[in-house]
């Protein structure tokens, strides 16, 4: 799913439209020949199952898109952690010698370059893969070339407030290359499609009372579940889909900016 959210997200929720306009229709057609069979027991206990189907399909929809919000809150937040950390970083280099500073905010400089252009990547996911290892290989020179010059300084306080800020620089790639992979588990979803379905089901056999189809009741509902849905995955995957985290971004862009 993750490869390409806008063509799975649109083929999912496109078929759960059309899933439900197709049972709502089969619930109507099973409501009026149950009410020709039995006019006076056709409806009766219906309520019950219907507040049951339809008040734990609010829940997971619920649950799901707030866990959605909440991890895409939670993305945009490791952003800014990682723009302090590599901020934090870079002041500590005074602690050094001239000389080794000037080559490690050379290196800094190129992997700041190398973090914000892995993110534009997206959705490619082979080129965002490249650019990342590219990152990792640069913070590797930049550890290599600090714990050289920290030596080389004799300087106490370098290495105790430099190296542990270089840590947390690197460290904060892999929580924020980790958390993208944290999401619901597929079953989820397809309970959530199921519960639709069969929420779908109910209401066209709760229509059936009438001498006519209500398509703005019919239309309405698919529509809005089926674009609930999509919109639930879109924020489950940002950067893949239509929703993107591009203003968070900028924070790295501006430290990159006041890198001089």
């Amino acid at each position: 799913m993750n490869q390409n959210v806008i063509t799975y997200g649109l083929e999912f929720a496109g078929g759960l439209f059309l899933g439900m306009l197709l049972l709502l229709e089969t619930g109507r057609r099973i409501g009026i020949r149950r009410a020709a069979q039995d006019p006076e027991g056709a409806q009766r206990g219906i309520g019950a199952v219907e507040g049951a189907i339809f008040g734990l399909l609010g829940l997971l929809v619920a649950f799901t898109f707030s866990g959605a919000v909440s991890r895409f809150d939670d993305r945009r937040h490791l952003i800014i952690e990682e723009a302090n950390d590599i901020g934090t970083a870079w002041l500590r280099l005074d602690l050094l010698p001239a000389s080794s500073a000037a080559s490690l905010r050379d290196l800094f400089r190129q992997y700041l370059d190398s973090r914000i252009e892995s993110y534009r990547k997206l959705p490619d996911i082979p080129a965002f893969r490249v650019e990342l290892a590219r990152s990792i290989k640069l913070q590797g020179e930049i550890w290599t070339a600090a714990v050289a010059a920290c030596r080389e300084s004799g300087s106490q306080p370098a290495p105790m407030l430099l190296l542990p800020a270089l840590n947390e620089m690197i460290d904060i790639t892999t929580t924020r290359t980790e958390t993208t992979k944290i999401h619901p588990p597929p079953i989820i979803f397809g309970m959530l499609a199921m519960l639709s379905l069969a929420a779908s089901l109910l209401a066209g056999y709760g229509m059936a009372g009438g001498k006519t189809r209500n398509w703005i009741h019919i239309l309405g509902f698919a529509a809005v579940m089926a674009v609930t849905v999509y919109v639930i995955l879109d924020i489950e995957y940002p950067r893949l889909g239509l929703i993107r985290v591009e203003s968070a971004d900028q924070v790295l862009v501006e430290l990159r900016q006041s890198m001089k």
